[in-house]
């Protein structure tokens, strides 16, 4: 055992992070999320990984698996406020051009263990095995080179999640769980068709607004 885990050690030590594809050779088949996942609860030292360790083995995935699961949360009753700042938080990181989340220290040194890994990977294991049937790599030029857009949009759709409306959380929780399984499987279309959907949002919510102003009368003190 002692011996294995050894190995173990120096494989990793000499193979790039998992969720990196190598971009010397992009024809490499990228091993899918769930994948992937079941590959870290087998690993010798699941035991002992951390917040902040899982992140950096997922490697370019973790921003959309992160964002994937708030935006999850976000959809549910009382706990779309709390989503929503973790979100933006998130998403003003993808702004910065950050390739991985900062996790806040106490976070990241927050021992995952082996059975929290297995019950993460027990729920969304089969909403990505779903995903990995539809959403493909497949035109990653838009994945790599709008992050920085991305993470202003995903910012402002996490704003709406902090409307004061009954149900008013579900439609910008799904356009940033789109947007997050988009990053996941490195689909350009699938982010390309969640970024129109979230144009649409954000225009459907200023006009909301802006009739809502005129109704008060605000809008000819604006003019």
């Amino acid at each position: 055992m002692l011996v294995s885990a050894a190995a173990a050690d120096v494989r990793r030590s000499h193979a790039p992070a998992a969720g990196h594809r190598s971009r010397a050779d992009p024809m490499t088949p990228r091993t899918p999320t769930s994948t992937l996942l079941a590959e870290l609860l087998r690993d010798g030292d699941a035991e002992r990984l951390t917040a902040a360790g899982l992140v950096a083995r997922l490697g370019d995935r973790s921003f959309g698996l992160t964002l994937m699961v708030l935006g999850l949360f976000a959809m549910l009753p009382g706990v779309s406020a709390l989503a929503g700042v973790a979100i933006v938080i998130l998403a003003a990181q993808m702004m910065f051009g950050r390739t991985v989340p900062l996790l806040p220290r106490r976070l990241g040194a927050r021992v995952l263990g082996r059975e929290r890994l297995a019950r993460l990977i027990r729920w969304f294991g089969p909403v990505l095995r779903l995903v990995e049937r539809v959403a493909r790599p497949r035109w990653t030029t838009p994945v790599q080179a709008t992050r920085r857009v991305v993470g202003a949009l995903v910012v402002v759709l996490g704003g709406l999640l902090f409307a004061p409306i009954p149900f008013s959380n579900i439609p910008p929780a799904a356009v940033i769980v789109l947007i997050a399984l988009a990053y996941v499987e490195e689909d350009g279309v699938l982010l390309s068709a969640a970024l129109a959907a979230g144009l649409v949002l954000l225009a459907a919510a200023a006009g909301t607004v802006w009739e809502t102003l005129g109704q008060l009368g605000w809008v000819e003190g604006i003019l």
